[in-house]
């Protein structure tokens, strides 16, 4: 069956790697194993990997006789690819648009449906955009690995795995229309020697389907959950992006090769660079309950001490309030600063913080509608839910180009730098509630595709402005949004040490680049939540905090966080328990040097843990030392390091430890 994998404008930039090293260590079996698939998949006699169902005919019966057209483009480091399939009659096409990687053992794409007929098609189901036999593990044992999604709790995105026995058959899905809300759309399935990373980027409701039969063979598939629609002459309708990576060898290293591909080619470049790292950002909100109670004063307040306490800051944030709001937060809808408390709007606070050198985050919820706000009033018409408020129709064109032009107005006038945009609720039961029996689906589709297009249209206008992507934390994480924006707060599971440890130690196989923050100020607290954007949230008005000692905290997190974007490993097994040490290691492939975290908790019994590293030169020498104690550097061989490892003393429980290591002449 066909599909069409629309290559996104909003696509990163085609650049360099950031660590010269990692584009000649790809996995180049995983190259051949994916060519090997391609040509099975792909071929142009073969039905391409998606299905439908199509008033209760399958679409590998219906598609036989199709007509078949595939167009490629080979780029510097991608083919990319429109393959059609089109009905006798003419009245019904199916694209799917993709990419194969030239630097990385990995393929994207997406489906298109489109009816070019002149009356209404008959009623699709079952729209898979991704429905793949994998015929290269044959009996080999299989373990899919997973994670949970946000649900703002401490095991928030803990791995599990399913042995996918013979006869398996398995599905995941998320809850509510968020798509890291409970269920994690990136995947894992390991056999002997070899596996693939599969991920479903789909900014809704999605599914994903692992069945393996009774003679081992394996099948996966995914798509949009729940469609039962017919499309109306003229109309067109996209599923779920899917991406697979296939690779041999370590399954570690598999995703590390998914951080560097994340890197190359995934990882917004506002400005066409990197975000720098690491990134500090500091707020007020734990003082002034969000930016209800704050004025201009306070910010800017706020915004000098930190910098005569010498912390110096990339980005000013104010979060929710900032607004008319009856100083009830969650009442958005009227996007208008609030100058009772902002005289001038925000732009004294945004120009007094950028002449220090300082860029400003400002944070806006625009999709959830409050009743008794602007738009309720104005234009109930624009929302699933009307005068009571609700979600915002984006995926109506008046709509959004309302919202682009008032939020572009705002960030322009106001000096905004950073765009930060919320979601505090769940969209599934609006979409579906609007639709029609015969429409179930398209609503969904609609406001996806108005979610993207308004992104992209703010970073036209804005090219060096980068996105926060939120929901209610980390529960719209899909891969589609994390090319337009990063998750400067992964999770609203915040300050608590033993779940913020944990949150590193996952997220990092997946995601190069995501933020956290705490107001805690003593050291285990701010070490288990410090990654490659920490916020800081310690109340500037009271001096009896330590703040000398905090900057040396973060001094020392501004040299060793620039290897956040090396090679991750776990150094322990994943854990909550309060009893048991967590760490893991970042490794510069580049310089050979690297950082490794370290974390003893407040009922681990043993004072010391020898941790075997990963990536070193066994013939080389390596100066280890301690970011507290860089003096008593010791040298110790790459050999020794690899087995039995670098052994961490920390006397006190519970306590934490940030060691580096480079290679020695």
């Amino acid at each position: 069956m066909p599909s069409i994998c629309r290559i996104l404008s909003i696509s990163c930039l085609v650049v360099a790697v950031p660590f010269a090293a990692h584009a000649g260590e790809v996995d180049p079996e995983g190259k051949r194993l994916l060519k090997v698939w391609q040509d099975t998949a792909f071929g142009i006699s073969a039905v391409p990997p998606v299905s439908f169902v199509l008033d209760g005919v399958p679409s590998a019966e219906l598609c036989a006789n199709w007509v078949q057209a595939q167009t490629e483009e080979s780029g510097e480091t991608a083919t990319t690819f429109v393959r059609k399939l089109t009905n006798p009659e003419g009245t019904l096409e199916l694209r799917l648009e993709g990419k194969v990687y030239q630097d990385y053992p990995v393929i994207e794409w997406t489906v298109y449906l489109r009816n070019t007929g002149t009356t209404d098609t008959g009623i699709f189901e079952k729209f898979r955009s991704c429905d793949a036999a994998l015929g290269l593990f044959g009996s080999d044992p299989l373990t899919l690995h997973q994670n949970k999604g946000d649900n703002c709790t401490a095991d928030s995105f803990e791995p599990f795995q399913t042995a996918l026995v013979p006869g398996a058959d398995l599905a995941v899905a998320n809850t509510g229309g968020r798509p890291t809300q409970t269920a994690f759309p990136y995947f894992n399935l390991e056999g002997q020697g070899r596996g693939v990373i599969f991920v479903v980027s789909w900014a809704g409701q999605w599914e994903a389907l692992f069945s393996r039969a009774a003679d081992g063979a394996v099948r996966i598939g995914s798509g949009q959950q729940g469609v039962h629609f017919r499309l109306h002459p003229g109309e067109e309708v996209r599923g779920p992006m899917t991406v697979m990576q296939f690779y041999t060898g370590d399954r570690r290293h598999a995703q590390n090769v998914w951080r560097r591909w994340m890197i190359a080619h995934n990882l917004p470049r506002p400005g066409g660079a990197l975000p720098p790292l690491p990134q500090l950002a500091a707020c007020s909100s734990h003082q002034y309950g969000e930016m209800i109670k704050a004025d201009t004063a306070s910010q800017i307040m706020f915004v000098d001490k930190y910098l005569e306490r010498g912390l110096r800051l990339d980005y000013w944030w104010m979060d929710a309030g900032w607004y008319p709001c009856d100083g009830q937060w969650p009442k958005t809808g009227t996007w208008e600063v609030d100058e009772t408390r902002f005289p001038g709007g925000l732009r004294p606070i945004t120009d007094h913080a950028r002449n220090k050198g300082v860029r400003s985050i400002v944070w806006f919820e625009p999709e959830r509608v409050h009743k008794d706000t602007w738009i309720t009033e104005n234009h109930p018409d624009w929302v699933h839910g009307g005068k009571d408020g609700g979600l915002l129709k984006l995926g109506e064109p008046e709509v959004r180009e309302w919202l682009i032009n008032h939020v572009d107005t705002l960030i322009t006038e106001q000096g905004i730098d950073l765009y930060r945009q919320d979601f505090n609720m769940d969209p599934l039961d609006h979409w579906r509630k609007n639709d029609a029996p015969d429409r179930q689906g398209i609503t969904e589709i609609r406001h996806v595709e108005g979610y993207f297009a308004y992104w992209d249209e703010l970073r036209r206008r804005h090219p060096d402005m980068l996105i926060d992507s939120c929901a209610s934390g980390g529960r719209r994480n899909d891969l589609e949004t994390l090319r337009r924006a990063v998750p400067l707060l992964r999770s609203d599971y915040i300050m608590e040490p033993t779940g913020n440890q944990c949150h590193t130690w996952t997220l990092a196989e997946w995601f190069p680049f995501f933020g956290t923050g705490t107001s805690k100020t003593g050291d285990y607290e701010i070490l288990s939540t410090i990654c490659p954007h920490f916020t800081a949230c310690w109340d500037q008005r009271d001096d009896a905090i330590d703040f000398p000692r905090i900057k040396g905290l973060v001094d020392q997190w501004r040299e060793y966080g620039k290897d956040y974007f090396g090679d991750y490993y776990p150094l322990t097994a994943y854990s909550l328990d309060s009893a048991d040490w967590i760490g893991w290691q970042f490794h510069n492939p580049e310089t050979g040097g690297g950082t490794i975290q370290v974390f003893r908790r407040e009922k681990a019994e043993a004072a010391s843990k020898t941790l075997p590293l990963f990536a070193l030169d066994a013939e080389k020498k390596y100066r280890c030392w301690n970011t507290a104690n860089p003096a008593a550097a010791t040298v110790l061989p790459g050999s020794a390091l690899l087995s039995p490892g670098l052994e961490i003393v920390l006397d006190a429980a519970p306590s934490a430890a940030v060691w580096r290591y480079e290679a020695t002449e």
